[in-house]
C-alpha cells in the first residue's frame, strides 16, 4: 500500500470533510480579533484550500495565502477562481519564509503550527516575525494536548459520505502524533479508488509557545481557547502575538 504525503490527496475533499466546523463562525470571530489592530494587508500560513484566506479578502484585507503543499495551493486557487476572489497564493513553508513586502497581520489557523517539528518552531516564528510589519500581529491556534490525548491517541474516526469516505487511524507517542488517513472516492461510473496519507503532528503545550513567541521578540496580547472559550477544556488554544 503507497503512502502519499499529508493533503496530496485530501486536498479536493478537504474543506468538504470539514464542512462541520463552522468556517464562517471561526473566520468571522479570527476577523474580529484583527479588527482590533489598524491593518490592511496579511500572510494566512498553511492556507490549505483558502476557505480563510478568501473571508479575510471578503472582509476587506488583502491576503496572500502560503501552504506547502502544492495540491493545496491549486485547490486554494481554484476556489478563489471560481468566486470571484483575487488572492494571491504562494508555494512556501512557514519556517523558512522570506518576503520583502512586510504585512500588517499574519495568520496560521487550524493546525499549521502542530505540523512543525520541534526544531523548527523557532526558525517559523522567526520567518514570521520579518514578515511584519512593527506593530504587526501573529494570530495562530494550536490543537491542545488534552485533544491529542482524548480524540487523536488510539482514535479511529470515519465520515462516510455518498461521495468519499473518509477513515483515520491516530496514535500520540511523546509529543509525535501519527494519524493514518485513507480515502475511498467514488467516480462517475460508482467504483471507488483508496488513496492513503500519512500524517505527522507534534503535540505543544502553552509554555512551549510563549516562550518561543518571546524568543524571537513577539509581546504576547491574548490567549485563549477556540472561539473565546476557556482553554483549559478547548481543543484548540489561540495565541495573539505583537510585533
Amino acid at each position: 500500500m503507497e503512502k502519499h504525503a499529508a493533503y496530496t490527496s485530501l486536498s479536493d475533499w478537504f474543506e468538504y470533510l470539514n464542512d462541520d466546523c463552522d468556517y464562517e463562525q471561526w473566520s468571522q470571530y479570527l476577523i474580529s480579533l484583527i479588527k482590533r489592530y489598524p491593518v490592511k494587508d496579511g500572510v494566512d500560513f498553511g492556507c490549505g484550500a483558502g476557505w480563510f484566506t478568501r473571508a479575510f479578502y471578503r472582509n476587506g484585507y488583502e491576503t496572500t495565502g502560503v501552504d506547502i503543499s502544492p495540491e493545496m495551493l491549486r485547490k486554494a486557487e481554484e476556489n478563489a477562481r471560481k468566486n470571484g476572489e483575487r488572492c494571491q497564493f504562494l508555494h512556501g513553508d512557514i519556517a523558512n519564509f522570506k518576503t520583502p513586502k512586510k504585512f500588517g497581520f499574519a495568520t496560521a489557523i487550524n493546525d499549521c503550527i502542530n505540523y512543525l517539528p520541534k526544531e523548527k518552531l523557532l526558525s517559523a516564528f522567526s520567518c514570521v516575525y520579518k514578515a511584519l510589519q512593527k506593530g504587526g500581529i501573529f494570530l495562530f491556534d494550536i490543537s491542545s494536548e488534552k485533544k491529542f490525548l482524548n480524540k487523536i491517541a488510539r482514535s479511529v474516526n470515519v465520515d462516510d459520505r455518498e461521495e468519499v469516505t473518509y477513515i483515520s487511524f491516530g496514535e500520540v507517542e511523546g509529543d509525535k502524533a501519527t494519524l493514518d488517513v485513507s480515502l475511498f472516492v467514488k467516480d462517475a461510473n460508482g467504483k471507488y479508488t483508496r488513496f492513503d496519507e500519512t500524517h505527522t503532528q507534534y503535540v505543544y503545550k502553552e509554555d512551549e509557545i510563549v516562550s518561543a513567541l518571546e524568543k524571537v521578540g513577539f509581546t504576547l496580547e491574548l490567549v485563549e481557547g477556540h472561539l473565546g472559550e476557556d482553554k483549559t477544556n478547548s481543543d484548540r488554544i489561540l495565541f495573539v502575538a505583537q510585533k
